[in-house]
């Protein structure tokens, strides 16, 4: 994806090349875990054989995943903050 657009589609993704992989994750598994470790990408895997949901991000794979912890998870990482108004005014909140 660039901008709006889709840029690539049929494309070749990176395999992961870590030894310590599951022997029962396939390609589309490693592909995730490729693309999650040269990227800042969440890659969202659906398995072909069971339709279990898991998720690559930051070179980890966690499986599998409920649907309502995939929205909580998406939720979390995407949803807009909300900054207050009076964030300027110091407390020990907003203190770095």
């Amino acid at each position: 994806i660039r901008g709006n657009n889709i840029a690539g589609a049929n494309c070749i993704l990176p395999l992961s090349e870590r030894m310590d992989i599951s022997k029962s994750l396939g390609t589309r598994h490693r592909a995730a875990l490729g693309l999650s470790e040269q990227t800042d990408a969440l890659i969202i895997i659906v398995s072909e054989e069971t339709g279990n949901i898991s998720i690559a991000l930051d070179g980890k794979i966690t499986r599998p995943m409920e649907p309502q912890g995939l929205k909580k998870m998406l939720t979390h990482l995407y949803q807009p903050k909300i900054i207050s108004e009076f964030d300027f005014w110091p407390t020990e909140d907003n203190k770095k």
